[in-house]
C-alpha cells in the first residue's frame, strides 16, 4: 500500500456529516454482501450512524447507474457508493456490462458534482471476486466507501 493510500483512508480529523447512499447488486450476492460489510465498516468508523446510511438493493450491476442517478437527483445525499460484481463468462456480456456500468458511474460524478464511487468488481473468476470482498484491508467495498468520504472532504474544502 502506498503512502498516499495510507494517508487518504477515508478517516478525517473532522467528522463528516450528511447522508450516504449505498447501492448493492443482488447478483453475485456472496461477493456483494462482503463488499457491503466493508463499506459499512468504513462509514461506521467515520461516525456515520445507520440513520444517515441508505442501502438500496438492485437486481444487477447494470441497474446501478440509473439508481445512482435517481439518488443524485434527489438532493438527499452527499455521496453514493456503488457495489457490484461482474464476473467474466463465456460471452461478451462481461465487457458490455463492465463498460456500461463504469461509464455510467463516471458520468454521474461529473454531471452532479457529487462523489459516486465505483465499487463494482470486474473479475475474470469468482475466486478473484471473493478474494476482493473478504473481511480485510483489501476489501473493495472499504475502498469505495473511503473514496467517497475522501472526495466529500476534498469537495467541501476546495
Amino acid at each position: 500500500m502506498s503512502k498516499e493510500k495510507k494517508k487518504n483512508s477515508g478517516k478525517s480529523a473532522k467528522k463528516l456529516s450528511g447522508r450516504i447512499a449505498i447501492i448493492v447488486s443482488r447478483f453475485n450476492e456472496e461477493v456483494t454482501g462482503g463488499l457491503l460489510q466493508g463499506a459499512l465498516s468504513v462509514l461506521h468508523e467515520n461516525k456515520f450512524d445507520d440513520k444517515s446510511i441508505t442501502i438500496i438493493h438492485v437486481p444487477g450491476a447494470y441497474e446501478i447507474p440509473l439508481t445512482a442517478k435517481h439518488l443524485c437527483m434527489s438532493g438527499k445525499y452527499c455521496g453514493v457508493i456503488c457495489l457490484g460484481a461482474v464476473i467474466k463468462g463465456e460471452t461478451a456480456h462481461f465487457e458490455y456490462i463492465s463498460n456500461a456500468v463504469s461509464n455510467g458511474i463516471m458520468s454521474l460524478n461529473l454531471e452532479y458534482n457529487m462523489p459516486v464511487s465505483f465499487g463494482v468488481l470486474t473479475c475474470y473468476t469468482e475466486e478473484q471476486a471473493l478474494k476482493r470482498s473478504q473481511n480485510d484491508e483489501h476489501n473493495k467495498g472499504r475502498e469505495a466507501a473511503s473514496a467517497v468520504l475522501d472526495m466529500i472532504k476534498i469537495l467541501k474544502e476546495s
